[in-house]
């Protein structure tokens, strides 16, 4: 059985010994830190922004393009419905990217 120590770090972070691997680090994701600043709103709806047209302006290329297939094109009931479900899907990729915007920072 392996045993593992905790013993803190002279940067202030909690380091685990063990004596199977040596030292590792409790929070080696930079999230976990603390290190890097909060991401401003402003800045965080701007890209979500840009993302967006891009998401939407893919998708509509997309959608052209599939819409061309002979199956869709000459099926009339089959090109309802491909037209409807193309033009409600964009929204769920879209839907974590517009929860990620308007997400707020606790520090912010």
């Amino acid at each position: 059985m392996v045993q593992f120590f905790a013993i803190q770090s002279l940067k202030g972070r909690i380091v685990f010994v063990s004596q199977a691997r040596g030292r590792y680090s409790a929070a080696p994701c930079p999230r976990n830190t603390g290190l890097l600043p909060a991401m401003p709103v402003r800045l965080r709806k701007f890209i979500g922004a840009i993302a967006l047209f891009v998401l939407v302006a893919v998708w509509a290329l997309l959608a052209m393009a599939v819409a061309q297939f002979p199956a869709i094109r000459d099926n009339a009931v089959l090109s309802v419905l491909y037209y409807v479900i193309a033009g409600l899907g964009w929204i769920l990729p879209a839907m974590p990217l517009v929860s990620w915007m308007s997400v707020r920072q606790s520090g912010s």
